[in-house]
C-alpha cells in the first residue's frame, strides 16, 4: 500500500465515496483501502444490501476514459468468450461501466466498481507448479487477443521499447531509478542498447506483438476452490506476446529458481498454443526488458510501499542480471 499522508487517504475516501453514489451505496458503506499503486483499490460493503465489492479509483492521467472502456471491453469479452476467470464489471444506476468521482473542492477521478472474487494468491511453495498454470492461461489469453474482433473504438497502451524504457516511458526513466549512480547507468545503457537491438530484429509481427495483459504476476491470480481468476487488467495495452513471462517473473527475477520457473511456463503455455523455439529462446529479453521497466517505475513510484521496500538494491541486483545476460546476448 503506497504511503501516502493522512490527507491524502482522507482525498482518496471522498472521491471513493463519491463514485459510489453512482452504484445507490450510500454514506454508511465500509470502505477498506486494499492497494495504492496506479491506483486506489477498495473493498465496499454495503450494509444495505450486504454485498461486497471492489472499486478501482484510477490514478489520474494515466488512462483516457475510452482506454478504461477499452480494458473493460476485453474483460467482458473473456468473460463471455469463457477464456478465463475473472471480474464481472458492475453497472452503474445509469447503466455506465465507468463513473468519475468527486473531491467537494473539484478534483475528479474516473472509476469503476467490480464484483468481489474470492480466493488468495498462490502460495510461494508452490512456485514452479503455478507457473505451469500461468503459461497455460496466458497462452489462452493470447489466443483470443489474436482472435477477437476489438471495437473500432478500442484503444490501450503500447509496451513497445520506446514507451516501456525509452524516452516515452509510461512509467518515467530508469535512469531515475533508486540508487543509479554513474555505474549503474553505464551498464543499464548498455542492456538497453541490447534489448533494443534485440526487439528490433525480433520484430512486431502479428503472431509475436499483440494485446496482451502486461502485469501476469501470480500476484493477479486468485485461486479459490481449485479455480483461477485473472485480475488487474489495468496495464493491459499492445506489446511483445513473451513480454507476459517477463512481467510474471517480477521483482523475482534473481530468484535461483528462475530457470525452473520459465520450463514450467513454457510446457504450460504450449499445452494451449505454441510456442516457436525463436520465441523461447529470446524470453531472457523480455525478463530484463521488464526488470529494467521496473527500475523505472521504482524509481517513479518511491512513495509506495513496494518500490521503497525495493529500494536501491533493485537497481544493484539489476546491474547483476543485466551482466548475466549482456555476456550471453550482446
Amino acid at each position: 500500500m503506497g504511503d501516502v499522508d493522512a490527507t491524502g487517504l482522507a482525498r482518496l475516501e471522498a472521491i471513493a465515496r463519491d463514485a459510489c453514489r453512482h452504484y445507490g451505496i450510500g454514506a454508511d458503506a465500509e470502505l477498506v483501502l486494499l492497494n495504492i499503486s496506479e491506483n486506489a483499490t477498495y473493498q465496499v460493503e454495503d450494509p444495505v444490501t450486504g454485498r461486497r465489492t471492489v472499486l478501482r479509483v484510477n490514478r489520474p492521467g494515466y488512462h483516457s476514459r475510452q482506454a478504461i472502456e477499452s480494458e473493460l471491453a476485453w474483460v467482458r469479452a473473456l468473460r463471455a468468450d469463457d477464456i478465463v476467470r475473472t471480474a464481472h464489471v458492475i453497472h452503474a444506476q445509469d447503466d455506465s461501466r465507468v463513473v468519475v468521482g468527486r473531491h467537494p473542492d473539484g478534483e475528479q477521478r474516473h472509476a469503476v466498481m467490480f464484483e468481489w472474487v474470492p480466493g488468495v494468491e498462490p502460495p510461494e511453495d508452490r512456485l514452479v507448479e503455478d507457473f505451469e498454470h500461468l503459461g497455460a492461461i496466458t497462452a489462452r489469453l493470447h489466443r483470443h487477443a489474436r482472435e477477437w474482433a476489438r471495437p473500432s473504438w478500442f484503444t490501450r497502451f503500447h509496451w513497445d521499447f520506446e514507451r516501456s524504457i525509452g524516452p516515452r516511458g509510461h512509467w518515467g526513466r530508469w535512469q531515475d531509478g533508486l540508487g543509479v549512480g554513474a555505474p549503474e547507468r553505464a551498464q543499464l545503457m548498455r542492456l538497453a542498447a541490447t534489448l533494443r537491438d534485440r526487439l528490433a530484429s525480433f520484430g512486431t509481427s502479428p503472431d509475436r506483438y499483440g494485446l496482451i495483459h502486461a502485469d501476469m504476476r501470480l500476484a493477479n491470480l486468485l485461486v479459490h476452490a481449485g479455480q483461477v481468476a485473472v485480475i488487474d487488467f489495468d496495464d493491459c495495452g499492445f506489446g511483445w506476446f513473451m513480454y507476459d513471462l517477463g512481467s510474471s517473473l517480477s521483482f523475482i527475477e534473481a530468484h535461483p529458481r528462475v530457470p525452473e520457473l520459465i520450463d514450467s511456463w513454457v510446457r504450460g503455455y504450449r499445452t494451449e498454443q505454441s510456442l516457436s523455439p525463436e520465441e523461447e529462446a529470446e524470453l531472457p529479453t523480455f525478463v530484463l526488458l521488464r526488470r529494467l521497466l521496473l527500475v523505472a517505475w521504482i524509481g517513479s513510484h518511491a512513495e509506495t510501499e513496494l518500490a521503497a521496500s525495493m529500494g536501491e538494491e533493485f537497481t544493484r541486483a539489476s546491474c547483476d542480471l543485466a551482466e548475466t545476460y549482456l555476456a550471453r546476448f550482446s
